[in-house]
């Protein structure tokens, strides 16, 4: 595993500890859980293509559900 250190303004690092202590973790666990959903998140374009399939065979789903 490997440490990333990076320069945050203070009215951000503010803004990360308030919404941090909201859900009642540390800043660098909201940081580090918010960088893994970016990484995560699918392809934009494979998010559109799976929106246009699912809109395009709307209702070919109702009807077989």
């Amino acid at each position: 595993m490997s440490t990333l250190t990076i320069t945050l303004s203070d009215d951000r690092l503010a803004k990360l500890r308030e919404i941090a202590n909201r859900f009642n973790i540390k800043p660098e666990d909201l940081a580090r859980f918010s960088i893994e959903e970016l990484l995560t998140r699918p392809d934009e374009s494979f998010q559109k293509a799976a929106d246009y399939i699912l809109h395009k065979n709307a209702e070919l789903y109702r009807r077989l559900a």
